[in-house]
């Protein structure tokens, strides 16, 4: 038997706060977990590890795909499903109803 190497997590990335639109959400990411706790290099303060597997980043179109890979490269994973976003219907003529529950303020 071979024995997995490194743990994964497969996931699709949430938009950034500067995002208004949906760029970049669409794909499904592998991610390899920290193996080895960062440290502070004493001479210049920055933050190193010797793990370099974290620094690897794969895009797959779906989840089956990155699934398939993990299992073919023999990595140990989890699926983090994504969750559904809130939408709220609004009209742009709300901002000048009479019935605004809150102040209009800038």
């Amino acid at each position: 038997m071979v024995e997995k190497t490194g743990v994964a997590r497969i996931y699709k990335p949430a938009r950034t706060a500067m995002q208004s639109g949906e760029a970049q959400t669409k794909r499904w990411v592998l991610e390899y977990e920290l193996a080895e706790k960062r440290s502070i290099e004493p001479l210049m303060g920055w933050t190193s590890s010797g793990d370099m597997k974290q620094q690897i980043q794969l895009h797959f179109n779906d989840s089956e795909a990155a699934v398939a890979y993990a299992e073919r490269q023999n990595i140990s994973y989890e699926v983090y499903d994504p969750r559904p976003r809130k939408r709220r219907a609004k009209a742009y003529a709300d901002n000048f109803s009479f019935s605004r529950r809150e102040m209009w303020t800038h």
